[in-house]
């Protein structure tokens, strides 16, 4: 008896160990998305996420941030949280081709925008979600996660190029301003697509009050499902549960963007 109790807590300890072991191996070959793996993504020590960060330090800020409204959404409404939030890191890694052409990178007031015609100004905008794409192929990263970041624009309207173009033409196509991925298929997908949008569009209000970036909030979330143009067609999200999303980004807004007490002057003071 005693021997065969020895043989059963053995095994059982042997293969323990030979999972946690060759778990990686079977994660890789099999392209799964464990908790394990995305953990070891979410580490600023990954070696993208460290070039994000010191190439292109206003953009590694916004993913971040983008990372903690996703999160929280998707907590609320049932998806994957972990996998929301690493894909939020992730999503904008395309920039790293051109980290100054994007405005959140850009220094002295200076914008390379103003010397180029609307249509390139498009084109390398667009690039960025194709480029992040083949740098996370390279990177292999699961599926999941290259999915989401593919989708993270689905194929919107770079409106502001766009009505810019359209006033030196009138007649410019506008498919050529067009974004050309998939609209986001998952829930996942879907929060991370609002997040990005409500946290660009709250971070360009500047100094502002909670009712201006709730009303921004819920202007830019409400656009994504509006009948001409619905981000949110294939994703399977609930007119309920995007109320939830709307609801989360505002409590993490309300965190992120608390008041603080104004310091005094005290070398005026002491003077």
């Amino acid at each position: 008896v005693a021997i065969a109790i020895a043989w059963t807590f053995g095994s059982a300890m042997i293969s323990t160990l030979l999972v946690t072991g060759s778990l990686s191996l079977w994660e890789n070959l099999f392209d799964v998305a464990t908790s394990a793996r995305l953990n070891e993504l979410s580490n600023a020590n990954h070696p993208l996420l460290k070039q994000l960060m010191t190439e292109a330090p206003g953009t590694y800020q916004h993913s971040v941030m983008t990372g903690a409204l996703a999160e929280a959404a998707a907590e609320r409404v049932g998806a994957d949280a972990l996998l929301a939030r690493v894909s939020s890191y992730y999503h904008d890694v395309g920039k790293l081709r051109r980290p100054n052409y994007f405005k959140e990178n850009q220094k002295n007031g200076e914008n390379i925008h103003d010397t180029l015609p609307p249509q390139e100004s498009a084109q390398i905008i667009i690039a960025h979600q194709r480029d992040g794409v083949m740098l996370l192929t390279k990177y292999k990263l699961p599926s999941a996660v290259i999915r989401i970041c593919s989708e993270h624009h689905g194929n919107s309207l770079v409106a502001y190029f766009y009505y810019k173009a359209k006033q030196a033409d009138p007649n410019v196509k506008e498919k050529t301003f067009r974004y050309t991925g998939n609209r986001p298929s998952s829930k996942e997908s879907a929060i991370v697509m609002m997040a990005d949008s409500c946290e660009a569009a709250v971070r360009s209000l500047g100094d502002t009050n909670s009712e201006e970036v709730a009303k921004m909030v819920h202007k830019i979330i409400w656009s994504k499902v509006n009948a001409d143009d619905n981000m949110m067609s294939q994703a399977p999200l609930t007119m309920a549960e995007i109320t939830e999303i709307e609801r989360s980004f505002l409590k993490t807004f309300s965190g992120i963007m608390h008041d603080r007490i104004e310091y005094p002057d005290m070398d005026g003071e002491k003077k």
